[in-house]
């Protein structure tokens, strides 16, 4: 097997107004679009967003999300958490702040409950470094 592509389709019912977000609010283009389906792309990465109620949806799984975090990993954290509290306005539902196991990130509300996570990788702490794998 070639594995050629790995991303999250994330269940909406308003899904115009949902990759709205991901266009307008962080920057993804849309390479697809219908009214039940739109795939983006910032870069080498994907997002799609598909309406929950769809065909394609097996019938027990149509529902809104739950439970569900996006992180999107960036070189610059803070520039990014000034852009969106500021210029953008979102209130941060977990504040900018560094994490002993290697991360500076802050969390904001995506549309239909999932948790948008903006991450800058620091050094863990010594408690946490050895709990990453050596390449």
């Amino acid at each position: 097997m070639t594995l050629t592509s790995l991303y999250p389709v994330l269940m909406s019912d308003d899904v115009t107004s949902a990759a709205a977000f991901y266009r307008d609010k962080i920057g993804f283009e849309f390479t697809f679009e219908s009214d039940w389906y739109i795939s983006m792309r910032f870069g080498a990465f994907e997002l799609a967003v598909l309406a929950y109620e769809h065909e394609t949806v097996p019938e027990a799984y149509r529902s809104l999300p739950r439970g569900v975090i996006v992180n999107l990993e960036v070189d610059d954290v803070d520039a990014v958490y000034e852009r969106v509290t500021g210029q953008l306005g979102l209130e941060p539902l977990l504040a900018i702040r560094d994490e002993g196991f290697g991360q500076r990130h802050f969390i904001v509300a995506a549309p239909n409950g999932v948790l948008l996570d903006v991450i800058q990788p620091i050094p863990p702490s010594a408690e946490y470094a050895a709990a990453y794998a050596t390449a």
